[in-house]
């Protein structure tokens, strides 16, 4: 029994690492995924709430989301992503995870971000406030989107030319949804 089982996530993994594969390779020269330069993990670290995301069935109808990041004592970061199923009198959900930066002297801002076992997924910060204060997440895959916020709300003018600056990447700024906060 437990053969099959690793060969099935052995199975699994290498379907998953061909659909990023074939992924990459459609969107490479359409979108710009090019990453933070001098990115600042510690800076980072805290909550950030959603502001919109491209919708993912891993995130289906919920609000109030927000990440949190910290250290861990073994270097990596712990995850902390949390909402309200429906509405905010519905279901609270909460997803511990776990990220590292593999090549953090080359790609600081280019992240692996876990949520179960040792199933790793990108997470690319393609911008970022100088002062921290809003950021544009991103993957390999031009199916994941997220722009982030230290408040729970943005500005409409500073919304409107972050949207700008995805359009302005290639990314489809009509596929973003806007996440509802308090």
């Amino acid at each position: 029994m437990t053969k099959k089982i690793i060969i099935l996530l052995i199975g699994i993994s290498l379907i998953l690492v061909g659909c990023a594969f074939k992924s990459n390779n459609n969107t490479k020269s359409m979108i710009d995924k090019t990453v933070v330069k001098n990115f600042d993990l510690n800076r980072y670290l805290g909550t950030w709430y959603e502001i919109a995301r491209y919708d993912h069935r891993f995130e289906k109808g919920m609000v109030g989301v927000t990440a949190n990041y910290s250290m861990r004592e073994d270097g990596k970061i712990k995850v902390v992503n949390s909402g309200y199923k429906g509405s905010f009198s519905g279901e609270f959900s909460e997803a511990i995870g776990k990220a590292k930066v593999p090549n953090p002297e080359k790609e600081p801002a280019k992240l692996k971000v876990s949520f179960f076992l040792f199933f790793y997924g990108d997470y690319y910060v393609l911008d970022i406030d100088p002062n921290y204060q809003w950021a544009m997440i991103g993957s390999s895959s031009d199916k994941y989107l997220w722009i982030l916020s230290r408040t729970s709300k943005l500005d409409n003018d500073l919304y409107n030319s972050i949207l700008k600056k995805i359009e302005k990447r290639g990314y489809d700024v009509s596929k973003l949804i806007k996440v509802e906060q308090k």
